[in-house]
């Protein structure tokens, strides 16, 4: 069998149609190995691509080899066991053997290592997220135009050629040119057959010759394509409605809320940064957090600074209900939030902070989600939790899910924000 062998030199992304081709069809084996990574990263490594292992089972595919075939007797020399019609038994001990390897038993796990870009990881990572219930709906001072077909002009790029049309408009620009010559035509042919069976006057039949030769080179000198024929394809651009939103991101930074809980927390906000800055380019984040008084705080501080107090859950809502009545009152905005909290409130905070949520908060927002980072075992249901549970909202406009472990979050951010999760959230 022959086998060719290319030496050239591979040109920058001459296999990027090979890449894309393996990441579309060993989708959910690198998405699984991309999971596993961000269980296993720290906040700030979070977006950055990196070398994904798949196992080689789920990338073999079948091979065909040339056999010998056919039926053939050999003798081997050394044998002094079998002979003709013997039936050698299966050998015993391991599941085979590989050339360079030691027999052995069970399964193997070789893995294929596959590097991902950061776009290629990114683009993984988000690719069936978004915000729910997110609506286009906002038109004035919009930079973007979307261009829509407006019919066809008689100018143009040769690119927009619109060869159909101008093939239809070369056709009836021929028929209403010829009819009329072959209707002469077909007359002056008809007229000729009638003197030639009259036995008319020879100068006649030459007449009508020359009548009918004039028409053939008259019909012959109507173009096939004409310039009036082109027709070139039109496009407009027209303002695009846009989805202006803003996320309110509430974090609990209370005494109670340890490194670990802390660390689940702005693990869940850090993939929702991403998720919307590469997503959207009109949104928003307001960052806020909260002890017993809330404040509004740049994106650095939100992440990195260690301050640290009591629990009053109260004042990161009423705060952001401010916010929202300062800045986002104006319409066009899709309003969301995201709070994560251990969920130990101190006495009334609970209650008052589920009917502040519950009466002012959800009326304003399109979607609202609530993480909760209990302790370890979590067993024990946090009072803002029980009080959360006794909020009706619309459906699909309000969420509740809980983490105690890092493998946990990303599972968990999937779910609240997959598509379609506002008919489905509860």
């Amino acid at each position: 069998m022959a086998h060719l062998i290319d030496r050239r030199e591979n040109a920058p992304n001459k296999s990027a149609v090979n890449r894309a081709r393996f990441l579309r069809r060993y989708k959910d084996q690198i998405r699984r190995a991309v999971h596993d990574m961000v269980s296993e990263r720290s906040i700030t490594d979070m977006d950055r691509g990196g070398n994904v292992s798949v196992p080689r089972k789920d990338i073999s595919e079948p091979v065909f080899r040339h056999g010998q075939g056919g039926d053939r007797e050999i003798v081997h020399p050394g044998n002094r066991e079998f002979i003709k019609g013997d039936r050698i038994p299966r050998p015993q001990g391991g599941s085979g053997e590989g050339a360079g390897s030691e027999p052995g038993s069970g399964e193997s796990d070789d893995e294929f290592v596959f590097a991902l870009s950061r776009e290629e990881f990114l683009h993984i990572f988000f690719e069936d997220l978004e915000l729910p219930r997110l609506e286009r709906n906002m038109l004035a001072g919009i930079e973007e135009n979307k261009p829509v077909r407006a019919g066809y002009t008689t100018t143009g790029s040769p690119t927009n050629l619109a060869i159909v049309r101008t093939m239809r408009i070369s056709l009836a620009r021929r028929i209403a040119l010829g009819a009329p010559l072959i209707r002469e035509l077909d007359a002056a042919n008809a007229e000729l057959i009638r003197a030639l069976a009259e036995d008319q006057p020879e100068r006649e039949i030459a007449a009508l010759r020359e009548r009918i030769e004039e028409l053939t080179q008259r019909l012959q000198r109507v173009p096939f394509l004409d310039e009036f024929d082109l027709r070139y394809r039109n496009r407009v651009n027209v303002p695009e409605p846009t989805a202006r939103a803003v996320m309110f991101c509430l974090m609990d930074v209370s005494a109670s809320m340890d490194e670990a809980k802390k660390d689940l927390a702005k693990r869940f906000f850090t993939l929702l940064y991403l998720f919307l800055t590469r997503k959207y380019e009109h949104v928003d984040l307001v960052f806020v957090r909260h002890t017993d008084n809330a404040e509004e705080v740049d994106e650095k501080t939100f992440f990195y600074d260690r301050k640290s107090g009591g629990t009053v859950v109260l004042s990161a809502l009423q705060l952001m209900a401010e916010i929202v009545e300062a800045r986002y009152m104006s319409g066009g905005w899709n309003i969301y939030a995201a709070q994560a909290s251990d969920g130990d409130a101190f006495g009334a905070d609970a209650g008052k902070s589920a009917r502040f949520l519950a009466d002012r908060i959800l009326p304003l927002t399109r979607y609202f989600a609530y993480l909760e980072t209990p302790d370890e075992s979590g067993a024990r249901m946090s009072s803002l939790w029980v009080e959360y549970q006794e909020i009706s909202a619309t459906p699909g406009a309000f969420a509740m899910r809980r983490v105690t472990r890092r493998d946990e979050i990303y599972p968990v951010f999937r779910e609240l924000f997959r598509k379609d999760v506002g008919a489905q959230a509860a």
